[in-house]
């Protein structure tokens, strides 16, 4: 039911967390005119908890909900993100609590940076270059889970790629791809670049690393066939 997850989940050690079913909330990125990537990020207002903060937009979850339900309708709720411009690219449990409690971040991409319109909840929303998201004042539970989340920028050159390949590459790009334990990255078309690769600054990756989507997913990028490590 709407709005039955509203309320606390309090936790054996005496800690309280917004959500009686958990809590979810969208990080969405968009492509930059110059390159790069923009995350959209929230103010949120000084009545609520750790306001003046900047943080995801995101709430607690109903009983009926997924994650990526609850956050992606909290996105439309306090920052006026239709659900259909939304692409998912993953999710990730970043708050934990012994009550049970979780807090997941659904990744996700728009193919723009799309207008915003706050609710009551919000100060600002803005669109805030991925390099520039630690700069600012962060709820401190963002502040923990950002490194885990932040994409390294990678670029996938299409030269030696077949026509066809190359241009469901170039239909999927910009986007975020999840690398898993590896976490994730930010792809964009090189044209310019040697070879049929993306090339990722992420000195914890191994060059051999492959990166091959789920070939029955409708966005896989087929032609991507390795990784390599910028030096």
């Amino acid at each position: 039911m709407r709005g039955d997850g509203d309320g606390w989940s309090h936790g054996p050690d005496g800690l309280r967390h917004w959500g009686r079913f958990g809590a979810a909330g969208l990080l969405l990125r968009a492509p930059l005119a110059g390159g790069g990537s923009a995350v959209l990020l929230q103010h949120r207002a000084p009545w609520s908890h750790q306001g003046g903060t900047w943080a995801l937009p995101g709430g607690a979850r109903d009983s009926h909900e997924t994650p990526v339900h609850a956050a992606v309708r909290e996105a439309w709720e306090e920052a006026g993100i239709d659900p259909a411009d939304v692409r998912v690219r993953g999710e990730r449990i970043t708050a934990t609590a012994l009550s049970g409690w979780t807090y997941t971040t659904v990744v996700a991409d728009a193919v723009m940076t799309l207008p915003t319109s706050r609710n009551r909840e919000s100060s600002a929303l803005a669109w805030v270059p991925e390099q520039e998201v630690d700069s600012h004042p962060l709820h401190p539970g963002f502040a923990l889970s950002w490194p885990a989340l932040r994409a390294a920028p990678a670029r996938v050159c299409l030269d030696d790629i077949d026509v066809d390949d190359a241009g469901t590459v170039a239909a999927a790009l910009p986007r975020t791809v999840d690398l898993a334990d590896q976490g994730f990255v930010w792809l964009h078309a090189d044209p310019e670049g040697p070879g049929a690769y993306a090339r990722i600054v992420d000195a914890d990756m191994d060059s051999t690393d492959a990166v091959r989507p789920d070939a029955d997913s409708n966005d896989s990028i087929l032609a991507l066939t390795r990784v390599q490590v910028l030096s």
